[in-house]
């Protein structure tokens, strides 16, 4: 290669690279363009190949003539300086196995989606960013004691638009609906650039662009920039568990598992048809945890969503003892671990107020403590016990509630041993699981209740807050990726009231520090009615303080409770801010329109008790104030001075 152009091989990035030390892997590899030589730079990965080429519009997609030269560390690289932005390329990679494939780049930043599979020229960006004072706000927050109520998105079945589904057409009205509706974050499934649309954007073919299916880069930009301006934060799905076989993807890609496990049984996922990425491969690691930032680098999200890391922490996860062990002889991923850490390390460093948040639904100990207390490093982990426990419970007709009242209370047994975000999430809606409306038991008015009931206990509860699109207003039918949600039963009062009910939730949630500013330990939870199996009732203090704060009162029976007890820790007032029984939410209007004072009167561990009004089927918050001492007189004062 001539002198003049390996000035502009970026030899130490390569090392980087190669040593799994890089986390900023797409500024050197792929097509950059470089302003000095007037041409683009293409680099790529492939060390067990035995020739690579470079293909595409701007050579007629010649497969000879324009070899690219193998550097060390096992990168080939090119210069060409008749290539332009938007015009489409491929690798044409001759294999150590005896095939040519044409590969799709693999740090491409655009790429062509479904059937067609081209990387395109990318560049520049033209997106000027709005977000400062977001961004300046979110580097100092501290997560765990802020409210997170998100809101989870698939980007083309939310709703249908008169621009069209795309980023910017979708980013104004989720932005607009999001501010609306109170939620803080934004959820999106997948938007890396993926071929089937059947697989929700799960399985993954560009790990560095943002899917073409919806717009370019710059207008991926400009839905987070929307978003941010609108005080709603993105946090994106991020698949590094596993990826498709395609053909043009990275799937033995020089002719070799190189991006794989290196032995091929361990290389292949049992259940879902794809393969598993080699986490012992510096060059992997890199690949891998550049991606991640990326993301946050040039797109200012502001979170990830880890999918299916389970499948990643067990080498025999769906295998039924077909697995080979680890070097201890165990059955632990020990390099997806490290792996996992080594992300969590990186992103929160380099980006201060970034979420990392873990899918995770084994036992596995510590996903959301540091990584220096022996820990995997996320931010959060999802509930999967709680998701499953309080579904299970509102799907039982309420006669048999009572016999299973530990459903609605065993989460409070592990609530602090992570950081918990409580989700109902698309998984739950799919699948033949039914709608979350539907999963409720009983009649279509009893179903609408039972649904206020369970959102009021999720609100409620300690941990952040998640719940999928359709999910505020009452779906019916499950969801259904190919088609809009069904806007239109807002037509309806139920659903209507449902919505209303939903935002007013939010509204209580986030403006409510003792909702959701002490999420990690006892001192802002107390059990204020636990053990009321007969009547499937529960009431607990949330607090900031230890004493005042929000309470909430449960009852999942369709009786209603007069002169139900509440334990107080002090003698105080209780006012009632929100009743999910309110007629304007659809209910029938029990509760209690005036303030009601805690008595001396002992229930459970406390001094003093209430009793209140519980509507049926319904989720009830009071302010409790407690009664400030009262001052000594004036004359008392004096005379004790004098003493």
């Amino acid at each position: 290669m001539d002198k003049k152009l390996l000035k502009h091989i970026p030899r130490d990035d390569i090392y980087l690279f190669n040593t799994g030390a890089a986390c900023k892997a797409w500024l050197s590899f792929g097509c950059r363009y470089i302003p000095a030589l007037k041409m683009h730079r293409f680099m790529v990965w492939a060390p067990n190949a035995r020739c690579v080429t470079l293909v595409g519009d701007f050579n007629g997609w010649d497969r000879e003539s324009l070899p690219m030269e193998k550097l060390e560390g096992g990168v080939w690289a090119i210069f060409v300086d008749n290539a332009h932005e938007g015009q489409m390329y491929k690798f044409c990679v001759h294999g150590c196995d005896g095939r040519t494939v044409l590969k799709s780049d693999p740090f491409a930043a655009f790429s062509q989606h479904g059937a067609d599979t081209a990387s395109i020229i990318c560049c520049e960006s033209h997106h000027r960013w709005g977000d400062g004072a977001f961004m300046r706000r979110r580097a100092k927050r501290d997560f765990m004691t802020e409210p997170m109520s998100v809101y989870e998105v698939h980007m083309g079945s939310w709703k249908d638009l008169p621009d069209g589904i795309n980023y910017r057409s979708v980013g104004d009205a989720l932005a607009d609906y999001c501010a609306d509706m109170g939620y803080t974050h934004v959820e999106l499934m997948p938007v890396t650039e993926y071929p089937y649309d059947g697989s929700w954007g799960y399985q993954v073919t560009g790990y560095y662009a943002p899917t073409s299916r919806y717009g370019s880069p710059d207008d991926f930009k400009y839905m987070v920039d929307r978003l941010h301006r609108a005080g709603v934060g993105l946090i994106m799905d991020w698949v590094p568990a596993h990826f498709p076989r395609d053909e043009h993807g990275l799937a033995r890609f020089d002719g070799s598992n190189l991006y794989e496990c290196k032995e091929q049984r361990m290389a292949e996922h049992p259940e879902w048809g794809t393969l598993i990425f080699d986490y012992a491969s510096s060059q992997v690691q890199s690949f891998l945890v550049s991606s991640a930032c990326k993301f946050f680098e040039e797109y200012h999200i502001d979170g990830i969503r880890v999918d299916a890391v389970s499948s990643m922490l067990y080498l025999d996860y769906g295998r039924q003892g077909n697995f080979t062990p680890n070097r201890e002889g165990g059955n632990i991923n020990l390099d997806a671990v490290d792996f996992l850490r080594k992300l969590n390390s990186t992103v929160l460093v380099n980006y201060p107020g970034a979420l990392t948040v873990a899918e995770e639904s084994t036992a596995f100990p510590l996903i959301s403590a540091p990584p220096e207390q022996g820990g995997l490093g996320f931010c959060m982990k999802w509930d999967m016990g709680f998701m499953h426990d309080t579904l299970d419970y509102m799907e039982l007709d309420p006669y048999f509630r009572s016999f299973n009242h530990n459903r609605l209370t065993f989460s409070m047994m592990y609530a602090f041993s992570e950081n918990y975000v409580l989700a109902y999430s698309h998984d739950e809606v799919v699948h033949g699981k039914r709608s979350m409306l539907n999963k409720m038991s009983g009649e279509y008015d009893q179903k609408f209740a039972s649904l206020r009931a369970l959102y009021g206990f999720q609100f409620g509860h300690p941990g952040k807050k998640l719940n999928f699109m359709g999910s505020e207003f009452g779906q019916f039918i499950e969801w259904n990726w190919k088609q809009q949600l069904d806007w239109l039963l807002l037509d309806y009062p139920r659903h209507r009231q449902l919505q209303d009910y939903c935002r007013e939730l939010n509204r209580l949630y986030t403006k409510t520090p003792a909702m959701y500013a002490v999420d990690k330990s006892w001192d802002g939870f107390k059990w204020l009615n636990v053990d009321d199996s007969d009547r499937s009732s529960v009431a607990f203090l949330r607090t900031a303080d230890g004493v005042s704060g929000i309470v909430c009162v449960c009852n999942f029976t369709p009786v209603r409770y007069d002169g139900f007890t509440v334990a107080l820790p002090a003698p105080g007032s209780l006012r009632e801010v929100l009743n999910s029984d309110d007629e304007r939410f659809g209910g029938g209007g029990a509760g209690n329109p005036k303030p009601l004072r805690a008595k001396k009167k002992p229930f459970l561990d406390m001094q003093y008790s209430a009793q209140i009004t519980l509507p049926p089927m319904s989720a009830v918050f009071f302010k409790f104030t407690p009664t400030k001492p009262k001052k000594a007189g004036a004359e008392h004062i004096a005379s004790a001075s004098c003493g």
